[in-house]
């Protein structure tokens, strides 16, 4: 019986898909403001419809377990999403908030954390440290982040996934060959000895 394990190939399409999303990612670096409003509209979008989604399938749940779950959560979906839609500005300067206060929050942990680990205090402290210092300057510069932090995070994301593809490819299910290979053998030899 043959198993699937994962292997790390790179193929010629994930240098091709490597190369377009690292253009795709300065491209995105260079229009950051247009980026952010482009992320917000999506995830405005994509709010509005998964509400709906919810809303109705709640609703064809009327009077079975979950139904005011459901129905609750998918119109308060619907709602947040007609909010984040008729007011981008606003959405970008929350989710620019909520990413500052992760920033920091996550560094400080980080730092606090390095202390209780000598084995790997650098790395933590170093990445703590500028983890920190990033959210703190998100936080402080908030007209100037809210209109492009969701951009660059948007563009650097894209270098990073397409400079990963380029030099490691992606994780693909293959058949175990040690398996496939012994029960061939096995019924090869069976076939042989049959004759």
């Amino acid at each position: 019986m043959s198993s699937l394990v994962l292997e790390q190939r790179r193929t010629a399409w994930d240098v091709i898909l490597g190369l377009v999303l690292v253009v795709a990612g300065f491209v995105v670096l260079g229009n950051t403001v247009v980026a952010t409003a482009f992320s917000v509209g999506v995830l405005g979008w994509f709010t509005l419809f998964s509400g709906l989604v919810l809303l109705v399938s709640g609703l064809l749940r009327i009077g079975k377990d979950g139904f005011w779950s459901a129905a609750l959560g998918g119109g308060l979906l619907v709602v947040l999403g007609i909010v984040m839609l008729r007011n981008p500005a606003v959405t970008a300067l929350t989710i620019t908030l909520v990413a500052g206060s992760m920033f920091l929050a996550t560094g400080l942990t980080r730092v606090v954390v390095s202390f209780q680990h000598p084995q790997s205090r650098l790395v933590l402290l170093v990445s703590g440290l500028i983890s920190a210092a990033l959210g703190l300057m998100v936080l402080f510069n908030i007209v100037a982040a809210t209109f492009t932090l969701l951009g660059v995070l948007l563009g650097v994301q894209a270098l990073v996934e397409g400079i990963t593809l380029i030099a490691l490819g992606r994780l693909r299910p293959v058949r175990d060959d040690a398996t496939t290979t012994t029960s061939t053998r096995r019924g090869a030899t069976r076939t042989a000895a049959a004759s």
